[in-house]
């Protein structure tokens, strides 16, 4: 069945964080904290990894602002105690467009998919607007739609949300293409019968490899 419209997840599949390491790095030093860059890549990378685990997913962080901050900064309680005021900062940091930038390819993408006429849904669990980091990299008016988990209090491993963004742009299930990035809540889309694409990770600065949206249309799959 051909794909009349594509559900994409936001952080680390349409937009990365390159720039999180050297902005703790450059706090530090203006702290007076020891630590080095290895150290603070560790801690940081190993709460980005925790973060992505079923048992935080399950504590509806991205459902709240006020439990958004509170999960993150709970995450990055190592990095608090070897460097104290971080966690603040860095939070401000990741929840702006100062912190995250486009993969390499994502703006060609998302302009091919616009050409060809095929919108775009941002589904994507996170408790903070999307849309002026989108508008800040001139990226807003390639999307349609915008469903983010803060703004309906369900996040993507329960059903709801993708029910939301298939009836957004009047597509059924069948005829949906979602494309993430992590297995417990991108990969939920399959039980609402979405045909599912997961991305493993890339280095920073590589292509996402997003380009395998536009083979799967081309291909009426």
């Amino acid at each position: 069945m051909s794909i009349s419209a594509v559900l994409l997840d936001w952080g680390h599949t349409l937009f990365d964080t390159p720039g999180s390491v050297d902005f703790i790095a450059g706090f530090a030093s203006q702290q007076g904290c020891v630590i080095n860059r290895d150290e603070i890549y560790s801690l940081w990378n190993d709460a980005r990894v925790r973060s992505r685990s079923a048992d935080e997913i399950a504590k509806g962080r991205d459902k709240s602002a006020s439990l958004h901050r509170q999960c993150w900064t709970s995450l990055w309680a190592q990095l608090e105690q070897r460097c104290p005021g971080v966690s603040e900062v860095l939070y401000e940091f990741e929840t702006s467009a100062a912190g995250w930038s486009p993969y390499v390819d994502t703006a060609a993408v998302l302009t091919s998919l616009s050409v060809r006429r095929i919108p775009v849904v941002i589904i994507s669990d996170v408790a903070f607007d999307l849309r002026p980091i989108l508008r800040h990299y001139n990226l807003d008016h390639l999307v349609h739609t915008y469903v983010l988990s803060g703004e309906h209090g369900t996040i993507k491993p329960e059903l709801h949300l993708f029910r939301v963004a298939l009836d957004a742009v009047g597509v059924t299930a069948e005829h949906a293409l979602m494309v993430g990035d992590n297995h417990v809540n991108d990969g939920a889309a399959i039980d609402a019968g979405i045909r599912t694409v997961l991305l493993p990770p890339v280095s920073h600065g590589a292509p996402r490899g997003l380009s395998v949206i536009l083979d799967l249309i081309d291909a009426g799959v």
